[in-house]
């Protein structure tokens, strides 16, 4: 039985009349009240009546902290998040329920957290799930029938590794989670189209937000991914743009009145330097000296990511790295070796990603790198050339892995280690 009202075996019935009895202090204080909303929460906890409770009770409380049942009409978010953080409700899918799109590619991650806070990114997303489920409401009427969930189409072209900056990524798994939490059920499906090669990297940071039976809704377009998506969209509420006929009424195929297609955030709009980023790991790199961080990557597609400010990725292996120093600058640059264990020289080794010197005291440094094969990657932190000064470098890499090698056991996609070039020549 699929747990929905007229389609209840006798025991999830049961559970029903329990849950409602359960909650009869708060039902009148429940956005609504009939067996279509009360069987959502049921749901996302197998008709455990217990859990399905604690899990509204809580619901309730975060409506009343965050003032959830005024927020369309009292809350506006801060102008650059309306104005370039993409997306929007667009179309009914052919059941009726509304179409929400996120264009990914443009958008500028970093620009926006220099410009906004966390909390701001998240009430917008709150007060954009309660617009989506006023139109399912309102919906319902016109129809004659419930409609409580929505279709989402991810546009990722251009994704890039600008969007997995640890600061972005953080926010958006809050914001899957406050989602998991307090929508239960208010996803039908998720079409991604478009998916470059790093698409499974992104979805391996977020994915762990998400529940299993989330997962399952999630769906991973190829080429036919217009034809897919007109099965289940009629063309007349489809954008031209994505294989449809609806545009705007000058004729746009991209609909902007309604899909917010953003660019870069002007640095007109940033009120701070900087995100701070919090750092696993130091070192001190001695005066006239190097230290260098092995990462030996045993299988392609692996992700090598230290979340702080720098990063490599591969599109075998991915690698991203962040760092930051404490009161000078530090010479960096990325090397492959063939084994792991050995020492050598700069020279000695095939250059990556050049050697330079970087204020990573003023500005924590981030950048990425595509590796292509598997190999023994160097993070190399050059001190050579002080004479007199130590570098204190703060710094966190972790390791991503491919999806096909995902499991609470594996940790052997990659090694690491640190050498130290004590006043050697390069």
């Amino acid at each position: 039985m699929s747990g929905r009202v007229g389609d209840l075996s006798p025991k999830q019935a049961e559970a029903l009349e329990q849950f409602r009895e359960r909650i009869q202090d708060i039902l009148p204080q429940l956005p609504a009240q009939h067996d279509h909303f009360l069987l959502r929460w049921l749901r996302a906890r197998n008709f455990n009546v217990q859990k399905s409770e604690a899990m509204l009770r809580k619901h309730l409380e975060f409506r009343k902290q965050i003032k959830v049942d005024t927020i369309i009409a009292d809350w506006r978010p801060p102008e650059v998040i309306e104005k370039y953080l993409s997306g929007g409700m667009c179309g009914y899918d052919r059941e009726g329920s509304p179409i929400w799109y996120d264009v990914i590619g443009p958008v500028d991650p970093k620009g926006l957290f220099l410009s906004a806070s966390k909390q701001d990114f998240i009430k917008s997303k709150i007060r954009d799930c309660e617009i989506l489920q006023r139109e399912c409401n309102l919906q319902s009427q016109r129809l004659g029938r419930n409609v409580e969930s929505i279709t989402m189409i991810y546009d990722v072209e251009g994704l890039g590794l600008k969007h997995l900056w640890k600061p972005a990524i953080e926010t958006y798994g809050e914001i899957l989670q406050m989602f998991e939490d307090n929508y239960p059920e208010g996803l039908k499906r998720l079409f991604v189209i478009k998916a470059p090669k790093l698409f499974p990297v992104a979805y391996n940071l977020v994915k762990h937000f998400l529940s299993e039976n989330t997962r399952q809704k999630i769906y991973v377009l190829g080429a036919n991914w217009q034809e897919v998506l007109l099965k289940h969209i009629d063309a007349e509420e489809l954008p031209a743009i994505y294989g449809g006929k609806l545009t705007d009424p000058d004729g746009d195929p991209r609909c902007r009145t309604r899909i917010n297609h953003v660019g870069p955030v002007p640095t007109s709009y940033y009120v701070r330097d900087h995100v701070k980023v919090d750092y696993e790991q130091c070192m001190i790199v001695k005066r006239g000296s190097s230290q260098q961080l092995d990462y030996e990557i045993l299988f392609p597609g692996c992700v090598l990511r230290s979340p702080g400010h720098k990063m490599l990725y591969h599109s075998g292996s991915n690698k991203t790295w962040q760092f930051a120093t404490e009161s000078a600058d530090i010479g960096f640059g990325v090397f492959l070796k063939d084994r792991k264990g050995e020492w050598k020289k700069a020279a000695q080794m095939e250059e990556v990603v050049p050697s330079q010197r970087y204020n990573a005291h003023l500005v924590p440094e981030d950048g990425s790198v595509t590796c292509e094969r598997p190999g023994v990657y160097v993070l190399r932190f050059d001190n050579t050339y002080s004479i007199f000064q130590a570098k204190r470098v703060s710094f966190t890499v972790e390791v991503l892995l491919p999806d096909h090698l995902q499991s609470p056991q594996t940790n052997g996609a990659s090694k690491s280690h640190v050498q130290a070039e004590d006043s050697r020549p390069s």
